[in-house]
């Protein structure tokens, strides 16, 4: 369903200065070899295989390149080295509410949101309640979602993605959006999609969530893949790393 292979992907962090008037100017009076390089690997020959149905947590420290990893499926990003084959639909829930637009009512962006994720008008029509419902945002209707809380941009979000059972899921830190009632619904609406074959991608922090969801892991640390077995036997491994 999803092949990764020895796929690297680099980042030039000095990009964006090495532009400005300011750093052409200190460049003048620096020589290149004494200048700190601004290369940074974010995936070094990374190599994973998911199968149909299989439910895979990723777990690293901040900045192991879980989040790029999801990315780089998704097609968000394209690798610099390696290939991704992906056998399927893909439903990404990377940057939740990436798609809205400020200015426009939480019914707006419904509609919106639900057209970038490819749904119909008339699909959209059909659902719209049930979307509404999830979201627990009914009087919030007409609001423009810039005056939103990120929790209520997150409930919004995840209720228009999760409005059909995607082939492929791709999830990051979703379990931990709005409050601890609507945690609960994710994870039981992440449940059912599980239980209907969906696969799943799924980043976390939070190891008690990525034990109960997932039937293997996948350890990353600085872009390199440290592990990947058995749920429990990784995650005990990572948690014994961290605390010492």
């Amino acid at each position: 369903m999803i092949k990764i292979d020895n796929v690297s992907m680099k980042f030039n962090l000095g990009i964006e200065k090495d532009f400005s008037m300011k750093q052409a100017f200190i460049n003048l009076f620096t020589k290149k070899s004494k200048r700190k390089k601004d290369e940074f690997w974010a995936l070094k020959d990374v190599k994973l295989h998911i199968k149909q149905g299989e439910v895979v947590g990723l777990i690293g420290s901040n900045g192991a390149g879980k989040s790029t990893l999801l990315k780089v499926v998704s097609g968000v990003m394209k690798p610099t080295k390696g290939k991704v084959e992906v056998h399927g639909v893909i439903s990404p829930m990377i940057e939740l509410g990436a798609g809205f637009d400020g200015d426009l009512t939480a019914r707006e962006n419904i509609y919106l949101n639900g057209a970038i994720l490819g749904y119909s008008k008339k699909f959209i029509d059909e659902k719209f309640d049930e979307i509404v419902e999830f979201s627990e945002l009914r009087d919030f209707l007409e609001v423009p979602v810039k005056n939103f809380s990120s929790g209520m941009t997150a409930k919004l979000a995840f209720s228009i993605a999760t409005i059909v059972n995607p082939e492929i899921l791709i999830v990051d830190e979703i379990l931990s959006v709005g409050d601890i009632k609507f945690q609960e619904k994710s994870k039981h609406k992440m449940m059912e999609m599980i239980k209907g074959g969906t696969t799943v991608l799924y980043v976390s922090h939070s190891l008690e969530s990525i034990k109960d969801l997932c039937t293997k892991v996948v350890w990353l640390e600085h872009g390199k893949v440290i592990k990947i077995g058995d749920t429990k036997e990784v995650c005990d491994e990572y948690y014994k790393e961290q605390m010492k």
